[in-house]
């Protein structure tokens, strides 16, 4: 008896020859076999998936589904081969939204409006083919954006860690903590936050999905649960294989549990957000998205302050902003002073620092990043204190983490999962929806010119290597750094390693002789609240 398998092979085998996919011909098949099962069960939940408001709206504008479009942009760095099947399999499936649109009558519904039942159906099976289980169908057959398609041989850059890769290497090597399958480890132990869907309403709106303008706070998410995880569990922490899990990680995934009641869920993120123009069912940028942050963290101190519980937030956020004779342009400022004022403050006085993050809002370019800006960009990842990029393409934000060559590595907010609810106590919850194994890639010239780099520095001494590392950076830039350190916000130069600070025997920037007194004094605390800088 001819099966699904061999009737697909006899009939399609000679076209996937023709693209130059006969390699892994077996492989290819059984995927698409696979593909096509899927694509009937889709076929069989569309009815009840199109009437789901979550789909499309009726009375919005025409549907934008900044998933598709990303993937599509994606599709332009893959080679040729698979380039070709791209095609191949664009050409087989583009007429099955075309016979939706001519006969969407094939399933009536007689509840809406006929003008709106051909755009339902063929956004509903537009938006089921994007669905995270289909696109993860997609790269299997066609190896987009996998770890796979990486170099073997070129080192990768990883929040500030370098995995050193080698073409003969085993997985036995990962005891040494610098092959692939270490890399692979580490990333998937990263906290990964998604689109979400079925969480109770947004405020007073009747959002219960944030698909398709969620993704920018999704994005800020997954950085601050990696600031989080570093200051709580360390650099080398790694999520283990068994259950029952550390405490502490499963109270740092409480946090950002998808309800009201969260202190960072996307509920709490709306609320804060108000004054930056953040609402549900809307996008917004990098520099709102920091501004948004600074609004939570702040309120939630206090109210820690007030209940004297565990400080949620334990550390001073620092948003870097330009100085006052640099708001038609110009990088923005690392300020020690400032830095010096937020940790006495954050301490009450009673310590002279405190664990910093530091936030960078940037705009590189117009319509596009200046390629001058790239190699700083990926020079960043190389410092120990790098939490990543919030960034991507244009209007659809990922979390930048790593780079390799010209290649800007990422976890993307862009799958629809279900809402899950984990316990604080919890230590054997089901955390395996906040985790990723694709390790996806776009080219570092193709990210978006509007973003925002983050850094944590533990303590003081980390802080002055942080900000030699920045010096030294600047000084490279050919006079458009990303970003300068200065002593005093009345300064108008950067600190040089040799100038107004020490500096220790391994070139770090010393502050013992800073008089914080001194400081407070002659501080102005209008130069805290810089404007947007577009350099």
């Amino acid at each position: 008896m001819l099966t699904l398998y061999h009737i697909a092979k006899a009939i399609l085998g000679p076209l996937v020859v023709a693209v130059g996919c006969s390699h892994g011909f077996d492989v290819f098949f059984l995927a698409l076999v696979s593909f096509l099962h899927d694509f009937m069960h889709v076929m069989k939940e569309l009815p009840k998936r199109a009437a789901d408001s979550n789909f499309f709206d009726p009375n919005s504008d025409e549907f934008v589904d900044r998933e598709s479009t990303a993937a599509n942009s994606e599709h332009k760095s893959l080679h040729r081969k698979s380039s070709k099947a791209s095609s191949f399999l664009a050409s087989f499936f583009t007429p099955t939204f075309s016979i939706f649109e001519r006969h969407s009558s094939l399933f009536p519904d007689e509840d809406k409006p006929s003008k709106f039942r051909s755009y339902g159906w063929t956004t509903a099976l537009k938006k089921l083919m994007g669905s995270g289980p289909m696109r993860r169908l997609q790269d299997h057959i066609l190896g987009l954006n996998r770890a796979y398609t990486l170099s073997s041989t070129s080192e990768i850059w990883f929040l500030g860690k370098c995995y050193k890769l080698s073409p003969a290497e085993s997985i036995s090597n990962s005891a040494h903590g610098n092959s692939f399958a270490a890399f692979l480890e580490d990333f998937s132990s990263r906290v990964w936050i998604t689109y979400r869907k079925g969480f109770e309403p947004i405020g007073n709106s009747k959002f219960t999905c944030d698909v398709n303008w969620g993704c920018m706070i999704r994005s800020s998410q997954m950085l601050i649960a990696q600031t989080l995880i570093l200051h709580h569990m360390g650099r080398s922490w790694r999520k283990p294989m068994q259950k029952p899990y550390d405490l502490q990680y499963i109270e740092i995934l409480h946090l950002f549990g998808d309800s009201s009641s969260r202190v960072f869920s996307i509920h709490s993120l709306l609320e804060a957000g108000k004054a930056y123009g953040l609402a549900a069912g809307s996008w917004l940028g990098p520099y709102a998205m920091c501004r948004t942050w600074e609004t939570i963290i702040n309120a939630n101190k206090e109210q820690d302050d007030n209940d004297k519980h565990k400080q949620r937030f334990p550390m001073v956020l620092y948003i870097l902003s330009g100085d006052k004779d640099g708001e038609q342009g110009g990088a923005p400022i690392v300020c020690i002073e400032v830095a010096a004022r937020l940790c006495h403050d954050f301490n009450k006085g009673q310590q002279d620092w405190a664990p910093i993050l530091l936030l960078v809002p940037l705009v590189l370019g117009l319509e596009k990043i200046n390629p001058r800006y790239v190699p700083l960009l990926r020079e960043t990842f190389t410092f120990p204190q790098c939490l990543g990029i919030l960034g991507g393409k244009p209007g659809s934000s990922t979390y930048i983490v790593g780079v390799q060559d010209e290649k800007a590595l990422y976890l993307d907010p862009h799958e629809v999962q279900s809402a899950v609810d984990i316990k604080m106590d919890d230590r054997e919850a089901d955390c395996s929806s906040y985790h990723c194994s694709t390790v996806r890639h776009l080219p570092l010239d193709a990210i978006d010119s509007s973003l925002a780099i983050g850094f944590y520095c533990r303590d003081k001494d980390d802080f002055e290597d942080f900000c030699s590392r920045a010096t030294r950076l600047a000084d490279n830039s050919s006079g458009t750094p990303l970003f300068t350190v200065l002593q005093s916000a009345q300064s108008a130069r950067p600190i040089p390693d040799h100038d107004s600070v020490a500096v220790s025997t391994s070139g770090h920037i010393r502050m013992d002789d800073y008089s914080l007194a001194e400081s407070f004094s002659e501080f102005d605390d209008q130069n805290q609240e810089g404007g947007w800088q577009v350099i």
